[in-house]
């Protein structure tokens, strides 16, 4: 080992140890700010009925109330409590709801 460190000082090679990562600062955000992702405000006009495997959704008519497409009827898939005239924040307005079949279990 001795003449390996001999060898190398003789030869100008030096140990080198393994290159530590500087550790830069990242810019923490400010506590307590919220960052909105663009919605167009919807009213809803019409409950249609529940929809899901277990009835857990609710489809709605709802008009839009803003934007490109205002005054645009939309049928929507809503979960949670929902009543006629609450305002629905939409995503996007181009995609409808499939309409409800009646044909299923038992009502053939």
């Amino acid at each position: 080992m001795e003449r390996d460190k001999a060898k190398g000082k003789e030869t100008g090679e030096t140990e080198q140890k393994p290159a530590q990562q500087e550790r830069v600062p990242r810019q923490e955000e400010k506590k307590g700010t919220v960052n909105f992702s663009y919605a167009t405000p919807a009213k809803v006009e019409e409950i249609v009925e529940r929809t899901g495997t277990r009835g857990e959704a609710i489809q709605v008519r709802c008009r839009i109330l803003e934007g490109r497409d205002q005054n645009k009827v939309l049928r929507r898939n809503v979960r949670g409590p929902i009543q006629i005239g609450d305002i629905l924040m939409l995503r996007e307005t181009e995609m409808e709801a499939r309409r409800l079949q009646k044909s299923g279990r038992g009502l053939g």
